[in-house]
């Protein structure tokens, strides 16, 4: 069996990503630490291969996750394994590092019960592509659509943001979030476009002209609510010809990961 532990040098892109899980989402040290874990094991297998964490194939994932349940780990630490290289490798793919996702459809072990159904990649890009731009409303939810698809902001947090909290120089916004730990959330190139936008052409006519600071107005221009958005997300989904069970766990899943 390969030897595991890394023998060279600590992938560069592990420390990135480590950085960018402490700056989006605010995650503990101990949190962090299990994260660089998965990836410097993984990282460790690769190097048998001659390979690195961003040259890695879907048979390279599979075989490691095969190796590590011939070696005992248990199943439940080998699909944490694989949620974090997920995640690794959505931010990878979204930084232009990577051209595919080699953890793409690749099945989570089976923990003794059923797991939540999430959204594939394809699915994923229909619903972002199913809000109709050429309306001031759609074009709201396009860009609400990216900013939660790009950031990991829970829905509770998207609905409530105010212009005071962007920063659209830096491309960050900052959020409030559990414990009222307050964080700085980059939004990426792609959804800072879409909110751009939005704010330019679309935010003033569903505020009817009235003075508001509320970035993500309703139809009537107050306060948009979870249950508003979630039935805009559900309206979308069904014009996207979805058909994978939708709730907002599994969207936030298929989002986040």
């Amino acid at each position: 069996m390969p030897n595991v532990q890394p023998s060279l040098p600590e992938d560069p892109s592990i420390a990135a990503y480590i950085d960018s899980l402490w700056l989006e989402k605010g995650l503990s040290a101990h949190s962090l630490s299990a994260y660089r874990a998965d990836l410097l094991s993984f990282g460790g297998f690769l190097q048998t291969r001659r390979l690195s964490l961003l040259q890695a194939q879907r048979g390279d994932v599979l075989d490691y996750l095969s190796w590590r349940l011939q070696q005992g780990f248990k199943v439940r630490s080998t699909a944490r394994a694989l949620s974090c290289l997920r995640g690794f490798y959505r931010h990878a793919l979204r930084q232009s590092q990577v051209a595919l996702d080699p953890t793409l459809d690749v099945a989570m072990p089976q923990l003794g019960r059923p797991l939540p159904k999430t959204l594939s990649e394809r699915d994923v890009e229909a619903l972002l592509a199913a809000p109709d731009i050429d309306t001031a409303l759609g074009l709201r939810d396009r860009a609400m659509l990216e900013l939660l698809y790009a950031s990991g902001l829970r829905v509770s947090e998207l609905v409530g943001v105010r212009l005071d909290q962007l920063n659209l120089r830096q491309g960050v916004v900052r959020v409030t979030g559990k414990g009222n730990k307050e964080r700085l959330v980059p939004l990426g190139e792609e959804a800072l476009g879409w909110l751009q936008d939005y704010l330019e052409q679309a935010r003033a006519e569903l505020l009817g002209g009235r003075p508001d600071d509320i970035v993500f107005p309703s139809r009537r221009g107050q306060q948009m609510t979870r249950q508003t958005f979630w039935h805009r997300i559900k309206q979308h989904a069904l014009q996207a010809g979805i058909q994978s069970s939708l709730s907002p766990h599994t969207l936030r899943h298929a989002f986040a990961t």
